[in-house]
């Protein structure tokens, strides 16, 4: 009886977008993008589009993401939205960075890449521009994936700093206490392939198409990119999603090595207390910004 609940529920949300949806102008870039899609279908196999298609989707995503984190570093007027305003981005670290997200990407990254195209073909996940769900559906899927994600990174990171294991494979990771963008990725290989398993969770769960595997590559980076940025810029969109960490409860997590374990989320950390420091820290600044006022 739940079950039906449940379903009548969803079924009817779902009637609900799309009759939102109905009275939406068109989109002026979804022809453009049709054609864009049905040309890659007729001049690529989906061996090239499943590999090749997914690094350079992930590759291009990664670094054009990182592109306005790198730049406020050398604008004045973007320092008072820094976090650690007293340890500011060094060329030598972001070498360093930037040569060690190289070879994960194309050492670790892209042989699970290769994969993507034997898991559509298992699961029969089509490409097909008839099957493509809608943007509201894709949407909802990759907030799904968001969530599981979320569970799976907070009980493993969490896990990661246990005083036995942590600085065998999560200590790479916290080498810069002040994160940058281009960080988000910077991790032992094993931390990779560990942390990177709750990437896959969602898209086993949701995937019915192959859309949804470049559209969550895109949201998961934007958010861990944002997270690790170092800037709490005001007006950031993806303060608008519930419950979204943000940029200053993971730098937190850096500054101190302990706590806001979560990736996407705050809730975990909330159910299991490991934000207090954080709140406690919130509560501070409140504070000393109270008496500066005075």
């Amino acid at each position: 009886m739940a079950m039906n609940d449940s379903v009548n529920i969803l079924n009817s949300a779902y009637l609900a977008v799309e009759y939102i949806d109905s009275f939406l102008p068109d989109n002026p870039l979804q022809q453009p993008f049709k054609n864009a899609w049905n040309y890659m279908l007729d001049n690529y196999t989906k061996f090239q589009i499943a590999t090749w298609g997914s690094l350079i989707v992930h590759e291009v995503s990664y670094f054009l993401l990182c592109v306005p984190g790198f730049v406020f570093q050398f604008i004045p007027y973007m320092q008072k939205y820094k976090i650690q305003q007293d340890k500011p981005e060094t060329w030598e670290k972001q070498w360093k960075c930037f040569k060690t997200l190289l070879f994960n990407h194309f050492f670790i990254q892209l042989p699970l890449i290769c994969g993507t195209y034997y898991f559509t073909e298992y699961f029969n996940i089509p490409y097909e521009w008839e099957e493509m769900p809608r943007w509201y559906v894709v949407l909802a899927q990759c907030f799904g994936c968001a969530v599981i994600e979320d569970a799976w990174h907070y009980f493993l990171h969490r896990l990661l700093h246990h005083k036995r294991i942590y600085k065998y494979i999560h200590k790479v990771h916290h080498e810069f206490v002040s994160p940058f963008g281009m960080q988000a990725e910077y991790a032992h290989p094993l931390e990779t392939l560990i942390l990177g398993t709750g990437f896959f969770i969602g898209i086993v769960v949701f995937c019915n198409h192959v859309i949804l595997l470049w559209a969550w590559v895109i949201c998961r980076l934007m958010e861990t990119i944002d997270v690790h940025s170092g800037y709490d810029v005001p007006l950031n969109p993806l303060h608008l999603v519930p419950f979204y960490a943000g940029a200053r409860f993971h730098d937190f997590h850096h500054m101190n090595f302990i706590g806001n374990y979560a990736s996407t989320f705050t809730w975990w950390d909330r159910i299991f207390g490991t934000d207090s420091q954080f709140i406690a820290y919130k509560e501070k600044e409140k504070k000393q910004q109270l008496i500066m006022k005075k």
